[in-house]
């Protein structure tokens, strides 16, 4: 298939939509049936806008299932700091819906985080408005340039990834929603990491502070 006889973006999606009228949705329309009435998840997943990322995928779940908040960088801001549409999530997730679980997940080859180790690049000069957004994971990179001023490269890079997800962990517990969740013990947090290339994710064990493979 060469360049002029590829389809075009809006045709590809166009067409995934025909298919899945005509294919998709006849398999499941007994549960499609049951969520027009409205949505019941069990778990709200914060992860990243990245465009490989598919969390329906990767956890093999259903429609109706994942209450999902996708951001640059699966940040969560810290209750006050940038009250918006993600607090508005949490709000709605833990009072509304009553979820008993939230997971974070970062990932590998992660922009945002790529971004925020070299804050003074040209691209992110560009984007002024991203720069801003990253200004809630400046206390992991903080974190990872005490910890392990050695590192460099990838490893310096996986280290800030998983780092951020215990440090958007933390600004999560700030929420009132969250925090009266903990309290209750109706509600539990989870910190993962997802390796696009190998497909593993990894979580974050309370006990060690250290992501360890989910088995």
């Amino acid at each position: 298939m060469t360049d002029e006889t590829a389809p075009k973006p809006m045709n590809r999606l166009i067409s995934g939509v025909r298919r899945f009228r005509e294919h998709a949705f006849p398999q499941r329309s007994e549960l499609f049936s049951e969520l027009a009435s409205g949505q019941d998840p069990h778990t709200l997943f914060i992860t990243c806008a990245d465009s490989r990322i598919s969390p329906g995928l990767i956890t093999q779940t259903q429609p109706g299932e994942l209450f999902v908040c996708r951001n640059i960088g699966n940040v969560v801001p810290a209750y006050g700091e940038m009250m918006g549409g993600v607090s508005a999530v949490v709000e709605f997730a833990c009072v509304a819906l009553k979820v008993t679980d939230i997971v974070i997940c970062g990932h590998s080859d992660c922009g945002a985080i790529k971004a925020l180790l070299n804050p003074g690049s040209d691209e992110l000069r560009r984007m002024p408005t991203v720069r801003s957004w990253l200004r809630n994971a400046e206390a992991a990179r903080s974190v990872v340039e005490v910890l392990h001023p050695e590192l460099e490269g990838e490893a310096l890079t996986q280290a800030l990834i998983e780092q951020n997800v215990r440090t958007q962990l933390g600004h999560l517990r700030t929420h009132p929603s969250v925090a009266a969740g903990l309290a209750q013990r109706n509600l539990t947090l989870h910190g993962w990491v997802y390796g696009i290339g190998s497909g593993v994710i990894s979580m974050l064990d309370e006990a060690s502070g250290e992501m360890v493979p989910l088995a």
